[in-house]
């Protein structure tokens, strides 16, 4: 039996109370191999290893007992632990790498003994390192016909460790756009429908791509299944819809245009050779703007390897003329297909994820299965039996300082309506207004699933590293509490992002530029202080209910002047306290407690206040100060 259940839209433990999960994710290296270190800003290695691990993602296991200790302290409760498909399954299809299992058990097997219960994501970004993110072996690529090594070249994927520092900021998104990472998503989910011409050993690249992933998860699920504090799946870290849905393949249309930005046709012609005149784009605060065009692929290099042609070619999607000209043959391949138009949520994605729960159902019964939807996506519709025993998992930044690494709490942007909102008031309520749209949309269409956001935070390295030197986190504190107040005003469940236990102010999580680690050792000044190395602590580190005797109404933290307050109306059926994390760190050497009713019992050392209601009061109500 798991240690947590879902009922009535929320989180339960085994005697009925409601939980609020307070998490982070473990860690922002899980991304890349351990050995040889895999850092993105390593130029040496990326094509020449062949031989790879990921045992001491996220952290060796002689460290272990230091990063937990100082996770709970800091009163975390509940971990999304990254695992990688490179990692299980690098060195070809169906060869599993053993000795990352068994060491990944020893790491959640030691996650339990400290108190947390976790769910394992499937982590990706812009589908796999050699595209210029993270996630699939390099096998996967391989498989449908692309020579890896060419993509820099071809404007194919744009990559740290090719392309060298300074990397610019943020920009490892537009790769979901690009030829490779948009080919291998559109293969992955759609290729049945999309690419019937492509196949792989015999199979559709879709089933087959699936059911090597499927069959990568179900190894670590066979692993952990009797671990009653691993409670579920991630479906899949932020996939991406590929092509699928593109109506104008002429159009550099996207979420994030920065950089060279190919058309979707352009991108194509590019990976087999021919040369293309591409729009480059800056990016700022009051949107996109083209700053030129520029020849790309003067080299006339090909991304496919010899006996293979483009994927798209394949499939009748475009051709290049005699003057050797590209021309679109079927300008509407991605947006309708059998005379019907495309629906991605309804045709592609709900099937996959009711393969994907299928799949780790089949060897963990009970697990919970998390789900996001595509980037820049809203949850689709599931039928009620695909939803039970789900969560909705989607994630949240504040776009304007995560992509300006600085913080300004008079503007905000609205990632849905691309309108900017200024000052600190309207600021507060976009935040909380965006988190409510989360959160409505696990109740509405995922049929009253809990809502937990399994990404948000913030970078560290503003301003150009100045905390760095300065040792003043003020602007960092003042912009994760920002966040925190959001969550806590939805009484949401979060799991941050990230702890990096081998970040440094040089190179950040060691992948693509990103620094958003609340802990670094180069701010370890003190490595017998648990605290030191801690990175916005005055805001993370927060008093919080962690079990609660009832319904939770509100919960608010001024961090500032330390003040706590709650309020939950009880369950009749329930006679267990409502219990707190009340940090010492914030409260030294005591603090005070009014309360609208009850004895209330504190337990310094465990950092616990345990609060027992009377039952003839209706909305209970607690204030926590010092």
């Amino acid at each position: 039996m798991k240690n947590i259940f879902i009922k009535d839209g929320h989180f339960k433990d085994a005697a009925g109370r409601t939980l609020l999960l307070r998490g982070i994710n473990l860690g922002g290296s899980t991304k890349v191999p351990f050995t040889p270190n895999g850092a993105s800003h390593i130029r040496e290695g990326l094509y020449e290893n062949q031989t790879v691990s990921f045992v001491g993602r996220p952290f060796p296991l002689a460290e272990a007992d230091e990063h937990f200790n100082r996770l709970r302290k800091w009163g975390f409760n509940f971990l999304r632990l990254l695992v990688t498909w490179e990692a299980i399954e690098h060195q070809g299809p169906g060869i599993y790498d053993e000795a990352y299992l068994d060491y990944l058990y020893r790491i959640v097997k030691k996650a339990g003994e400290y108190g947390f219960n976790l769910f394992i994501d499937p982590h990706q970004d812009v589908w796999s390192r050699f595209t210029g993110g993270d996630g699939a072996p390099r096998w996967t690529l391989e498989k449908v016909g692309f020579d890896v090594t060419q993509f820099s070249e071809a404007g194919a994927a744009l990559i740290h460790n090719v392309h060298g520092d300074p990397f610019p900021k943020m920009i490892w998104p537009t790769n979901y756009s690009k030829l490779a990472c948009a080919t291998m998503f559109t293969l992955f989910f759609a290729g049945d429908e999309l690419a019937p011409r492509t196949l792989i050993d015999g199979e559709s690249a879709q089933t087959y791509l699936q059911r090597h992933f499927f069959g990568a998860m179900q190894k670590v699920a066979e692993k952990l299944k009797n671990l009653p504090h691993v409670i579920g799946f991630d479906t899949l870290n932020e996939p991406s819809m590929g092509w699928v849905g593109w109506e104008n393949l002429n159009s550099n249309w996207n979420l994030l245009r920065l950089g060279a930005s190919p058309t979707p046709l352009q991108s194509m012609a590019l990976g087999s050779g021919i040369v293309q005149e591409v729009e480059i784009w800056h990016q700022g605060i009051l949107g996109a703007r083209r700053i030129r065009r520029e020849k790309m692929n003067t080299g006339r290099k090909s991304v496919w390897k010899t006996g293979h042609e483009c994927v798209w070619k394949q499939n009748g999607v475009w051709e290049a003329n005699a003057a050797g000209v590209p021309q679109l043959l079927r300008p509407n391949h991605f947006t309708e297909t059998n005379g019907r138009k495309i629906d991605f949520g309804k045709d592609y994605f709900v099937p996959y994820v009711r393969r994907f729960t299928q799949a780790i159902r089949s060897v963990d019964p009970e697990a919970a299965i998390f789900i996001e939807a595509p980037v820049g996506t809203d949850l689709p519709q599931f039928e009620a039996p695909d939803a039970v025993n789900t969560v909705h998992a989607g994630h949240w930044y504040d776009v304007v300082t995560l992509f300006t690494k600085n913080y300004n709490p008079f503007v905000a942007a609205n990632f849905a309506t691309k309108k900017l909102a200024f000052g600190p008031g309207k600021v507060r309520k976009l935040f909380k207004s965006q988190l409510a749209h989360l959160k409505e949309e696990g109740r509405v269409r995922l049929h009253n699933a809990p809502t937990l956001v399994g990404e948000f935070g913030i970078p560290f390295d503003m301003k150009k590293g100045k905390a760095y030197r300065t040792g003043d986190f003020s602007r960092q504190n003042k912009a994760l509490n920002a966040n925190y107040l959001a969550m806590d005003a939805n009484l949401l469940h979060s799991t941050l992002w990230t702890y990096t236990a081998d970040n440094t102010n040089a190179h950040g999580d060691g992948w693509n530029g990103e620094d958003l680690s609340i802990f670094s050792r180069d701010q370890q000044t003190n490595p017998q202080d648990i605290h030191s190395g801690g990175r916005g602590l005055r805001a993370f580190v927060r008093p919080y209910a962690t079990k609660v005797a009832g319904t939770p109404v509100l919960m608010y933290f001024d961090m500032d002047y330390r003040i706590f307050e709650f309020e939950f109306r009880h369950d009749p059926a329930l006679t267990e306290p409502t219990e707190f994390y009340i940090p010492d760190f914030r409260y030294i050497p005591d603090y005070t407690v009014e309360m609208s009713d009850g004895t209330v019992e504190k337990d310094l050392e465990k950092q616990r206040l345990i609060w027992r209601h009377e039952p003839n009061v209706e909305l209970h109500w607690i204030k926590i100060y010092c």
